[in-house]
């Protein structure tokens, strides 16, 4: 049977806001099963839970931010991109700020802090939610869509008038089946523009944004003095913003992900559409790894 996953022990780190600017120390503590992903706003008088659910997501304006009440927790979707890579189900996370830390701008320090803390299997069978019929999204010329497919896959393209990603590849598909998620998708940074930098900060965005932590471009070229860790760093990193966003929905993903010039806002009007339709999902369970789509199980079976 394939299990849910958490992690063995709690694991600290500290950082800044990309957008608020604001210093936060967050904790990752194993969580018992059937628990999902649980942010916990420790900052205040009393401690507040907000779960990791799509129907939670109350901005998405260059973040997706969870709403519980009058109580947010900003930017959580590279956290949650790297819990889905690595398959776990159940933890807390605990943060002193209402920001989570944007590290270097990538899943990858996440990825490797749960490394860290080592990740271990539960009693309770893993559940999977599966796509069983084709949902779609549209906003103008930007559209997404959910469609049935044995296994996790992920198409997008983008469309950027800019030299540098003109020049690179603006369309790409991953089956993780065959593509592991740590080395091809964790690393790549978020990415903006020099030009939109103080329209943004006067907007209250990306005030702790620097070249430490996303790739900056001028009219022309690169900032960042090492570059580009991918030479398609920016649609794949719009992938990592959707794994993310798509793993609000609950558990972990059995279909294909399709879309152009998709964002976190028409991310999350997805998730919420498959949600709204009982007939276009299913939750399911595999009491043996061989039943699983390829690549499912050999995340899933492998605690670190």
């Amino acid at each position: 049977m394939l299990k849910q996953r958490t992690l063995k022990s709690v694991i600290r780190a500290a950082g800044v806001g990309l957008h608020t600017g604001q210093k936060v120390r967050i904790a990752l503590r194993p969580a018992p099963p059937d628990t999902g992903v649980v942010f916990r706003r420790i900052d205040l008088p009393t401690p507040v839970d907000v779960p990791a659910r799509a129907e939670l997501v109350g901005e998405a304006r260059l973040a997706s931010t969870l709403v519980q009440g009058d109580v947010k927790v900003h930017t959580v979707e590279h956290l949650m991109s790297a819990l889905s890579g690595l398959g776990i189900d159940n933890i807390y996370i605990d943060l002193d700020a209402p920001e989570l830390p944007i590290m270097d701008g990538s899943a990858s320090p996440f990825a490797l802090l749960l490394q860290q803390a080592g990740i271990e299997e539960q009693s309770a069978p893993k559940r999977f939610l599966r796509v069983k019929k084709t949902v779609d999204v549209r906003d103008g010329d930007k559209w997404a869509r959910l469609e049935p497919y044995q296994g996790f896959k992920l198409s997008f393209s983008i469309d950027f008038r800019h030299p540098v990603i003109e020049r690179s590849t603006q369309s790409v598909s991953i089956d993780f089946a065959e593509t592991p998620y740590l080395k091809e998708i964790a690393r790549a940074r978020t990415f903006g523009f020099m030009h939109e930098v103080e329209d943004l900060k006067g907007s209250g965005f990306a005030l702790g944004g620097g070249l430490d932590n996303a790739v900056v471009l001028d009219e022309q070229g690169v900032l960042n003095s090492d570059g580009l860790r991918f030479a398609d760093e920016f649609i794949r990193h719009k992938l990592l913003d959707a794994i993310g966003d798509l793993y609000m929905l609950g558990a972990p993903l059995l279909g294909a992900f399709v879309a152009h010039k998709s964002g976190h806002a028409l991310n999350n009007r997805l998730a919420r559409a498959a949600l709204a339709d009982p007939g276009a999902r299913e939750t399911v369970v595999f009491e043996r790894a061989e039943e699983a789509p390829a690549g499912i199980a050999r995340l899933s079976a492998q605690p670190t």
